[in-house]
This record gives C-alpha cells, sequence and structure tokens, in this order.
C-alpha cells in the first residue's frame, strides 16, 4: 500500500518533537493509575490523563451507528456497515431488527461495498491502510468468506456502477501517474478483463451510470463544487462527447446523474438556471432540461432512480433538515410518503424489487440506523438498532438560531443546550464543520453528548459563508480572497453569544476537524482575546504549503477554492492571513490532532503550529496517530482522544488553566 512521504521538515518535527518511548510511557501510567495511549499515538507536551476520565466518560464511546450500502439482489436482506470491534466493517441483516452478521474482519475500515448483480455470490469492497486514502478493490466470496485483491495494491481506486448486465464494474485509477483519476473497467470475477477505458487528466473524475445497452458509461468532471460537467464515454473505444456545455457565463455544478430507463436521457441534480440544485431531465436529443423537483427552493442533496426506471427518490436539504420526496417518472406527479421524524437522512437505495428503499437516518437523540420505505404501503421498518451505553432519550433536540453577520448577511447554526441541572450562564464550545462546502446538520452528537450532559457545555454548530445548503452564492462568498469573511462570521457569532443571557460569552472554545480545523486556527490567531482555548483536528495552518503538500490528485480541486498559490498575489494574500505566519497572535492554549498518513492536510500542517506554540510558549497539547489518516477512525485512538478533549477542556474552558498535579510527557 502507497503511504504518503512526509516533507524532510514535517519528518524531523514528527520524529524528534514527537518521539516517545510507548512502552515505558505504558508502564508508568499504568502504575499512576494514568491512562496508557494506544501505541500508535505519538504524544508532546500532553500531561497524564487520569484513569477517572476514561471511568467518568467511557460509556459515551460506547454508541454505535450503521448505514445501509447495498441490497442482496436476489433476496430482501441488507448489506449495512457498522462497527462492532474497533473498525467498521461490512454486515449483513437478513431481516428487519435482525442479527447483524460480520462479514468482513479488519484492522482498517471498510464502509462501502456492493453485491454482484447477477445472484449476489460475491460483494466488492473497497479498504485502505491507515487512513492513507490509497484504496484497494476487493471480491469477498459469500461461499468461501475469501478475499481476493483486485486491483494493483498501490494506487488510489475508487469504485463505481456496475453495468446494467452486471457483469461489469467501472472505477477510476490513478495507477498510470499516480494522480490523474483514469476511467478502469473490469469484470470483478476475472482480473484478467481490468482494463483502462478511458484516459483522463486531473483527479475530479467519477463514473455515474452505464446506459441501458451498456455501450457508454456516464462520467462526471468535478472542478470545484461550484463547477462540474458530465461526459459520455464509449465503452469500447474510450471516446468521450460532453454532455453539458461548458458556460463560461455561469459556473454550473452537477451533483449526481442516472441514465431513464430508455436511454433517451438523463437525470441529473444541477444548479444551471437557479441559485439551488433542481432535480432535472435532460433530453440527450435536444439537450433540453426539464424540471422534475418542482419549486422546492433547497438543494436536493441526493436521488435514486429504481431499477424499472418508474420512481425517483429525492432528499432535499431543507435548511439543514433532510425530507424524502418519492416521483413517478411517467407523470412527475409526486407520490404520497409518510411523516418521518426531524433528522438528517442518509443516502437512499433502491432494492431490485422496485419497491424496497433504504435508507439511513439520524437526529440529535438517535445515532445514524438503517431504515426501509415499503413506496407501495407508506409502511416503514427499522432494520437496526445500534446500541448506547447512555439512554439518548433525554439529549437535547438543535435549536436553530441565527445572527447577523459584519456584512448584513443571515448566518444560521445548531444550538444544542446543556440540561436544566446546569444553571446559570454555560460556557460554549463553537464546532465548525469541514469541506469547507460541508454544512452541519441536527446530526447525533456522539461523544461530545458528554461535554452538554456532564459538563454543561452548550455547543453551536455554525455554518459560516461557505457552507453548502444555502445556494451557490452563499458558498461562493468564501472563496479566494474573500477568505477573511468567513473567520469574521465567527466572530459575529461570538457577537451572538453575548446577547445571549444563557451563554457565556467570556467561555468560549473553538473546534473543528479540516477545514473546520483550519477555522479553530484562524479565530484563534484573529481573535484569541475573545476565546478561552480551541482544539484543532486535522487543520491547515498556512493555506499555502497545505496546497504544495495535499496529494496531488486533489491539489487542483483545491485550488478552485483556496485560489492558487502559484499566483504572486494570491500567495502573499494566503501567506498574509496564514495562522503559522501570525502565530504571535496565538496566546490561548490548543489542543493539535493529527493523522501521520493524512492525504488531504498533511501532518506537516499540524507538526509545524505545535511545535511553533511550543517555541513561543503557548500551551499546546499535541497527538499524533501513526495509523490514521484524515480523522481518527479506529475506536482506540478516537476515545483517547476524546478523554484528552475532556482533561482539556476541563482544565481551559471549565477551569483556571491549573490542574491536578500531572506528569510532563516531553
Amino acid at each position: 500500500m502507497k503511504t504518503r512521504a512526509l516533507a524532510p521538515f514535517a519528518l524531523s518535527v514528527s520524529a524528534s518533537f514527537l518521539c516517545l518511548a510507548q512502552s515505558s510511557f505504558a508502564q508508568q501510567a499504568a502504575k499512576a493509575s494514568f491512562l496508557a495511549p494506544p501505541e500508535s499515538l505519538l504524544l508532546n507536551g500532553m500531561p497524564d490523563l487520569p484513569a477517572g476520565i476514561a471511568e467518568r466518560a467511557a460509556r459515551y464511546t460506547e454508541a454505535r451507528s450503521a448505514q445501509p450500502v447495498d441490497w442482496n439482489p436476489t433476496r430482501r436482506e441488507m448489506l449495512i456497515s457498522t462497527r462492532f470491534g474497533n473498525t467498521v466493517q461490512l454486515h449483513l441483516v437478513k431481516m428487519p431488527g435482525g442479527a447483524r452478521q460480520q462479514l468482513t474482519f479488519f484492522s482498517e475500515p471498510v464502509r462501502s461495498g456492493t453485491f454482484h448483480p447477477n445472484g449476489g455470490d460475491y460483494i466488492v469492497y473497497s479498504k485502505d491502510t491507515g487512513g492513507g486514502e490509497w484504496y484497494q478493490l476487493f471480491r469477498y466470496d459469500l461461499a468461501t468468506g475469501e478475499s481476493t485483491l483486485l486491483t494493483d495494491g498501490k494506487s488510489r481506486n475508487v469504485l463505481g456502477p456496475w453495468s446494467t448486465s452486471g457483469d461489469q464494474v467501472a472505477y477510476t485509477s490513478t495507477r498510470r501517474t499516480g494522480q490523474d483519476t483514469d476511467l478502469w473497467v473490469m469484470n470483478p470475477a476475472d482480473g484478467t478483463t481490468d482494463h483502462m477505458a478511458a484516459q483522463l487528466s486531473g483527479g475530479g473524475w467519477e463514473p455515474l451510470d452505464w446506459s441501458p445497452d451498456d455501450r457508454k458509461i456516464l462520467l462526471m468532471q468535478g472542478v470545484s463544487v461550484n463547477e462540474s460537467y458530465l461526459w459520455v464515454v464509449d465503452a469500447s473505444t474510450g471516446e468521450m462527447t460532453a454532455l453539458t456545455p461548458q458556460d463560461k457565463g455561469e459556473q454550473v455544478a452537477y451533483s449526481d446523474a442516472r441514465f431513464s430507463k430508455d436511454g433517451k436521457g438523463v437525470y441529473t441534480a444541477t444548479d444551471r438556471g437557479s441559485e439551488f440544485e433542481r432535480l432535472v431531465y435532460l433530453d440527450l436529443a435536444t439537450k433540453q432540461l426539464k424540471s422534475m423537483s418542482g419549486d422546492i427552493p433547497w438543494d436536493i442533496i441526493d436521488f435514486a432512480l429504481s431499477y424499472d426506471g418508474k420512481k425517483i427518490a429525492f432528499v432535499a436539504d431543507e435548511d439543514g433538515l433532510s425530507r424524502l420526496h418519492l416521483l413517478d417518472t411517467a407523470t412527475g406527479r409526486e407520490l404520497p410518503t409518510p411523516k418521518l421524524p426531524v433528522g438528517d437522512m442518509g443516502p437512499v437505495h433502491w432494492h431490485r424489487n422496485n419497491r424496497d428503499l433504504a435508507f439511513a437516518f439520524t437526529s440529535a437523540k438517535s445515532p445514524y440506523d438503517c431504515y426501509s420505505l415499503d413506496v407501495d404501503s407508506g409502511k416503514v421498518e427499522r432494520w437496526t438498532s445500534s446500541e448506547s451505553a447512555v439512554n439518548t432519550d433525554s439529549f437535547a433536540d438543535a435549536e436553530l438560531v441565527r445572527w447577523k453577520s459584519f456584512d448584513g448577511k443571515t448566518i444560521s447554526g445548531f444550538l444544542y443546550k446543556p440540561p436544566a441541572k446546569f444553571s446559570g450562564k454555560r460556557p460554549v464550545l463553537i464546532s465548525i464543520h469541514g469541506g469547507p462546502e460541508g454544512q452541519a446538520r441536527p446530526d447525533f452528537l456522539g461523544r461530545s453528548n458528554y461535554f452538554l450532559n456532564e459538563l454543561g457545555i452548550a455547543i453551536i454548530t455554525p455554518n459560516v459563508r461557505g457552507s453548502l445548503g444555502y445556494g451557490k452564492t452563499f458558498s461562493k462568498l468564501d472563496n479566494g480572497f474573500r477568505r477573511e469573511d468567513t473567520y469574521k462570521d465567527i466572530d459575529a457569532l461570538m457577537d451572538w453569544i453575548a446577547t445571549r443571557p444563557d451563554l457565556d460569552a467570556d467561555r468560549i472554545a473553538i473546534t473543528g476537524g479540516s477545514y473546520g480545523g483550519h477555522m479553530t486556527l484562524a479565530v484563534s490567531t484573529f481573535y484569541s482575546g475573545r476565546i478561552r482555548c480551541s482544539i484543532d483536528v486535522v487543520g491547515m495552518s498556512n493555506l499555502v504549503t497545505f496546497l504544495e503538500h495535499t496529494e496531488a490528485y486533489r491539489r487542483d480541486l483545491r485550488r478552485a477554492e483556496y485560489g492558487d498559490e502559484r499566483d504572486p498575489k494570491m500567495r502573499e494574500f494566503l501567506e498574509r492571513i496564514a495562522p503559522m505566519n501570525n502565530i504571535d497572535k496565538i496566546r490561548k492554549p490548543m489542543l493539535v490532532v493529527a493523522g501521520f498518513n493524512d492525504p488531504r492536510v498533511p501532518v506537516s500542517e499540524s507538526d509545524q503550529i505545535a511545535a511553533a506554540l511550543k517555541k513561543q510558549g503557548t500551551p499546546v497539547w499535541y497527538m499524533v496517530a501513526k495509523d490514521e489518516g484524515h480523522g481518527y477512525q479506529k475506536k482506540a485512538n478516537a476515545d483517547f482522544q476524546f478523554y484528552a478533549s475532556i482533561a482539556f477542556l476541563e482544565k481551559y474552558l471549565l477551569g483556571d488553566g491549573v490542574s491536578v498535579p500531572t506528569a510532563s510527557r516531553e
């Protein structure tokens, strides 16, 4: 498997700045009743974590979730992803509420897979090593339980759709150059059939569907979240035909597409001619668009066409909440759907019986679980009931809140309030989503419910400018030279917190992952006087060095959002606003979390900020996982990160910055 080679600076910092004798650490920790970290974690500047933290909080780590992955093509059985051990794996559920039969057993997560459509005798799934995202494709034979590697073991391979006949699968691979994602096709039952179907340039390609006669493959070219194009590829010759115009007058995005059953058109979600992404039908002969989702003033974030082509299920994002719709493709008439609870809905999957629709659902009170809807009867059935060691019935519902930013624009987010047993003004943890084109939704908070229920910390998840779900104009408001405006949205949020009688503007912490980690660093830099502390998870400390070192296959996609660092004016701007170049302004304690194999935000981004903070004397706790990438996926690592976050917030947000006596780990 390929792992990322670190720049010399990052390697020297990770090796010397973080080097610890893990075995002696574990022995000493055991003697002193401290928590011993997993062997994969490298720690610096962190105090010992008392074992009592785990005793108090461990039950909040014991919550599962489940997502539907596929249906068995011949039986009413659901393939799901869930975790029983240290990592998420594939399981089979044979009936609603039935036992979860584990199929894959690996130390690395397995989140996606798809049944062979012709009989369901095997599953094709993808898996990487150490979080590096150099995914390999495997065939799992249900009869034997054996897995067979289908790809080269080195390149990045992303699984795409099955052919209509069910004997070929399309996927993208970087094996030719290491950065261009070419289109490949294979019959997973016969590895000798593997071949490149089309040579492509760039890293933003994704196969979406095969035509009914399997002669063509529908392909999406992603340039940015605001710009993408649809192509049709001849499956035999690789000849490509543009399906959508490259209109220089309007940036247009397409988020998904499927051939109609007769092959005469394509269903797709697009913001062409609209502020929001609508579900439309594209006539292949005339290239004319016909709206299918009516006048819904929100993005259509997911849709699925039934196998007989008669129905479309689609999900609208209504101010952060999900709403399911059903459509008759012949008449364009919307069909009735049952009323579902308020929350967030995952991708929808049709069974080949064209009647059962699988989906995942979560709310503030429940993690993701698997459900199905019988579209003929309207009956909803729950297939999984994920266990939790904590009763979630009393968990706080998310409250939609809004505030005005510096330029008068309305920004929104979700507020989670602690239970009534906590009186007085409550400290606040602002948790910023990644992306930056993500969106905070009223999901289950998982471990973070401990901060609410046991520490009395209110949590706010803002959707600053640049977030999806509020129109394409809003999603572009942080691009390029507008980057600082999104930092100001958090400054305005802190003004709003000061107006609330139930929230304490003098006790605010900031956290976030990925781009949310960058936002955490930026707020810690430019508004240091307004916060108590921060927790940066895999964040970019300098957008220039980030763009120079992120994996090549995704670099151009990120330049479209942040700006091209090769342009002198843009480079000067990005260097000027970089937290790394304003390190003297960061005076509040920080916990920094990173993954050594992160292909998106290289560990060097965390190395350099942690080293600089330590040098100038700003309190910094730093942890790096040797077996993780962009965020911790293994339960043991995630648990220790959680316990460290508790200790950090207790000391710097809730306390006076002075903790109980501990031994230094430096």
